[in-house]
């Protein structure tokens, strides 16, 4: 497995340099690379998907297990030492995984082409949140997250209701999915270092595919239920009866008075189905 000195000789090659706006950190630690392997618990020939395989440390160790992967890069230097080095052993997609910052792109859904396939990667932090959200939403065939996050954002994942990290991003995730972390990462792991502690996660979609919110929310209505949370919490502070007006008639078990930062989500799904 890559060391730092390895990647960094590895840009060097390239004349490259870590990009800021492509959130190059490199992770590094085998230890920490091993821990969210062994949470996938990759079976050969499994489809796994890895965004932003940076100089290929994780890439290298999924096609070691097994894996068929395919990288997506938006980097074109990087893209091109992938090709370079594994290009044979795998799919590489060139160019963003998100079109318009929020649907997964035309290229890596043809890439896929409908199979199931598991997400690991380290994810680049600016287009994690609309991506996790993207998977758990619009693409059933997809079986399993396992990343790399800031952990502010992991703590927002796992929120529990009455707490200052409660809102949108790990209601809708938890509506549909289990959420459960794996580690925390310290900077040092990571090369260059951030300025931010990170943490690995797993996504796993319930049993039942429709997650907390039992079977009142079918999947064309996941959006629509996204766009409800997202807009109910920008009046978190508020009371639900005064959100929803005091002549609606609310769900049994929610009170008039609560604010939508106490509700759980199967409140707020009888929210939901109830009032739009």
């Amino acid at each position: 497995m890559q060391s730092i000195a390895d990647i960094r000789e590895l840009l060097q090659q390239y004349g490259m340099r870590p990009r800021k706006r492509f959130g190059q950190n490199f992770l590094h630690d085998q230890n920490q690379v091993r821990k969210l392997l062994d949470a996938a618990a990759i079976q050969q020939g499994e489809l796994v998907l890895e965004v932003g395989p940076g100089t290929g440390v994780m890439t290298e160790a999924l096609l070691e297990v097994g894996a068929e992967v395919i990288a997506c890069e938006i980097d074109r230097d990087l893209a091109q030492l992938i090709e370079d080095r594994l290009g044979e052993h795998l799919e590489l997609v060139r160019g963003d995984v998100l079109e318009k910052g929020r649907a997964l792109s035309s290229a890596v859904v043809d890439a896929l082409a409908s199979r199931p396939f598991k997400l690991i990667a380290n994810l680049p932090y600016q287009i994690a949140s609309p991506l996790m959200v993207e998977l758990v939403l619009n693409h059933q065939n997809c079986t399993g997250q396992y990343v790399t996050i800031q952990k502010e954002v992991a703590d927002r994942l796992v929120a529990q209701p009455g707490t200052s990290a409660y809102g949108p991003l790990g209601i809708i995730v938890q509506a549909f999915a289990n959420v459960q972390r794996i580690s925390v990462v310290p900077p040092s792991c990571f090369w260059p270092q951030p300025q931010v502690t990170s943490a690995m996660i797993s996504i796993l979609p319930s049993a039942s595919g429709r997650g907390v919110v039992g079977e009142g929310i079918p999947i064309n209505q996941r959006g629509a239920f996204a766009r409800f949370v997202t807009t109910l919490f920008a009046k978190r502070r508020k009371q639900i009866g005064t959100i929803f007006g005091r002549n609606v008639q609310l769900p049994t078990g929610v009170d008039p008075n609560a604010r939508p930062e106490t509700l759980t989500i199967a409140q707020i799904s009888q929210l939901f189905t109830t009032t739009r």
